[in-house]
C-alpha cells in the first residue's frame, strides 16, 4: 500500500511505502497469531483470509484464489510479506497413518491438495501482487518431517509426502521468482510444534518443546525478518536454521 502525506515543511505530498502482509488461514491458531503479531507492529496493513472472510478463500477452490487476489488488487494491496499459515493434519477422524496398511488414495489426495497444490495456487495468483523493487517474503508453513534426509522414523506417509512436494514447489519458486525481483525471498517455514488444534491430538514426546501460538508467531516473524535473499527457496526452522531436504 502506498500512503500520500502533506509535509508543511516542504508544501508537498511524501509518499510513504507502508508495510502490507496477507496471511492466509488468519482463522487458525497460529494464523490468528501470526496476524496479531503483525498488527501490533505499528504501520503494518493486514489483511487476513479465511473459508469464512471476505473476500473467502478456500485452498482447495482455485476460483476463490483467483477472486481473492483480484479484490485485493483492485484494493490496491501490493503485500510485501505473504504467509500461508492453513495445512492439514488431521480432519473427521482421518490422521497421520501408522503403517502401511493405512494407506487411503482419497485421504493422500486431501492431503496433497491442502499442502502442497493449495500454496502452489497460492503463490500462483498472489506472488504477482507483490512489488518486483524492494524485498519481499512469501512464506508458506512446512514441517520438519517433510525432509527426507531428517526421515527416522517413517509413517506419516500422506503428511510426510505432502509436505516433501511443498519444499520442492517452495525451491522451484523461490528460483522463478528471483529471475522477476533479485530481493524476493521465497521459503517454508517449520514451526515447531504449536498448542494449537493442529497438533492437539498427537502430544507426542513429553521432552519435545511445544509452543504457545503467540510464542510461535513471535518467533517466525523474528526469523523471516532476518532472511536474505540467498537464502530463498530453502526450508527454515523456527530458530532460523535450514532444514536440510
Amino acid at each position: 500500500m502506498v500512503e500520500r502525506r502533506y509535509s508543511q515543511e516542504t508544501n508537498t505530498f511524501e509518499v510513504n511505502i507502508v508495510p502490507t502482509a496477507i496471511i492466509i488461514g488468519s482463522s487458525g491458531g497460529l494464523g490468528s497469531a501470526l496476524a496479531d503479531a503483525l498488527e501490533r507492529k505499528p504501520g503494518v496493513d493486514v489483511h487476513r483470509l479465511t473459508r469464512q472472510g471476505h473476500p473467502q478463500i478456500d485452498l482447495t477452490d482455485e476460483s476463490t484464489i483467483a477472486d481473492a487476489a483480484n479484490h485485493l488488487k483492485a484494493a490496491g494491496c501490493s503485500p510485501d510479506l505473504i504467509i500461508v499459515a492453513s495445512g492439514l493434519l488431521h480432519r473427521n477422524g482421518k490422521g497421520p497413518e501408522k503403517s502401511l496398511n493405512e494407506i487411503d488414495a482419497d485421504w493422500m489426495i486431501e492431503n496433497f491438495k491442502v499442502n502442497a497444490v493449495g500454496p502452489a495456487l497460492i503463490a500462483k495468483h498472489f506472488l504477482p501482487l507483490m512489488p518486483r523493487d524492494r524485498r519481499t517474503c512469501f512464506a508458506a508453513l512446512s514441517a520438519r518431517v517433510g525432509s527426507i534426509s531428517d526421515n527416522k522414523l517413517g509413517g506419516w506417509h500422506s503428511y510426510r509426502a505432502s509436505k516433501a512436494a511443498l519444499n520442492m514447489l517452495i525451491r522451484n519458486l523461490a528460483i522463478e521468482w528471483q529471475r522477476k525481483n533479485p530481493q524476493s525471498i521465497v521459503v517454508g517455514l517449520h514451526p515447531g510444534t504449536v498448542e494449537t488444534a493442529l497438533s492437539a491430538p498427537f502430544k507426542g514426546n513429553p521432552a519435545t518443546e511445544r509452543f504457545a501460538p503467540d510464542k510461535a508467531a513471535e518467533q517466525l516473524l523474528s526469523t523471516l525478518e532476518a532472511l536474505k535473499p540467498e537464502q530463498s527457496g530453502q526450508l527454515i526452522a523456527y530458530d532460523g536454521q535450514m532444514i536440510a531436504p
